[in-house]
């Protein structure tokens, strides 16, 4: 492998996720998770061969071989529910291509006049159309892209945008070990909520995974939220997340995950509790896979998300 390919392609990656922001906008777009990459924390951006692991790195779908549809559910507080839907497959004169669906339902909210008076309730709702493709540059080196068209309603108000995902993965077979950078939600908005516009959610990832020899665990480590403004360099590395999977059997895995920006965002410590601990299991067969995973919160709230993947 040219390690001279690698560094230039890293380096045009971090040049375009050099941009400052302010507080973004269209923050569903981070619920994008599968089952599984919760319950690791989301340390997934170096996890290979799971397709609903494109939403951190579209790299990623390069290792995906067979077709897939994938499903998950995300149970929020309150009365707030995702839905995230994804077809993936692959040709071997274009690559690997995969189209998703991600829908969000804010409830309800009741409405009121300048007196404080009731008036009619309204309902929030936001939705995400995606397009990924993905190839080799190398054998062990993969790239992969994401196009997005986002839209968010409130009441009679509504913005949409458009952003661009972008991964890389590089895999190292003889030491059982992936490395993965990714950057999320590049783009802008297309139409604005009022006159002024908001900005992203950007996102700058990167991970690596290794699975142990004579133990039938893989660990993951990732850095993400790189890109956010912090007080001092260093800062940025706070935002880690850490994620084990151990195989128990040929049909069970168990997953346990911390992700540190989680817990560091509860301010009250009598609060904090379990907060960025997550955990969950797999369910395997020939062909389907069930997942589930519990993401703590602190006392405020737990997040229950159901996946289940189909090979075609």
């Amino acid at each position: 492998m040219n390690c001279k390919r690698i560094v230039i392609a890293l380096a045009m990656l971090c040049i375009a996720a050099n941009i400052a922001f302010s507080q973004p906008a269209f923050y569903f777009l981070n619920l994008n998770t599968s089952a599984r990459t919760a319950a690791l924390g989301g340390a997934a951006v170096s996890l290979p061969e799971d397709g609903s692991a494109i939403f951190i790195n579209p790299a990623i779908l390069s290792t995906v071989d067979d077709p897939r549809l994938s499903a998950t559910f995300l149970n929020h507080v309150l009365d707030i529910n995702s839905g995230l839907v994804t077809f993936s497959s692959t040709n071997e004169s274009i690559g690997h291509y995969a189209v998703s669906a991600l829908y969000t339902s804010n409830g309800s909210f009741q409405g009121a006049d300048a007196k404080g008076v009731k008036t009619t309730t309204f309902s929030g709702n936001e939705l995400a159309l995606s397009g990924t493709y993905s190839h080799a540059l190398d054998s062990n080196f993969f790239y992969g892209a994401t196009l997005k068209f986002i839209y968010s309603g409130l009441e009679q108000t509504s913005s949409t945008a458009i952003a661009v995902d972008a991964g890389l993965l590089y895999q190292m077979p003889k030491s059982r070990v992936n490395i993965g950078f990714s950057l999320l939600n590049i783009g802008a908005q297309l139409s604005k909520y009022v006159t002024e516009g908001e900005s992203l959610p950007i996102d700058v990832r990167l991970g690596v995974n290794h699975r142990l020899r004579g133990l039938p665990l893989l660990v993951n480590f990732s850095f993400h939220h790189l890109a956010d403004e912090t007080d001092g360099f260093f800062d940025k590395f706070a935002n880690i997340s850490l994620g084990g999977e151990l195989t128990v059997s040929k049909v069970i895995d168990l997953r346990l995950g911390y992700d540190n920006r989680i817990r560091t965002a509860v301010a009250s410590s009598t609060q904090r509790g379990f907060s960025g601990i997550s955990a969950g299991v797999g369910i395997k067969t020939k062909n389907i896979l069930i997942d589930y995973a519990a993401s703590s919160f602190g006392s405020p709230a737990t997040l229950h998300r159901f996946s289940v993947n189909f090979k075609l």
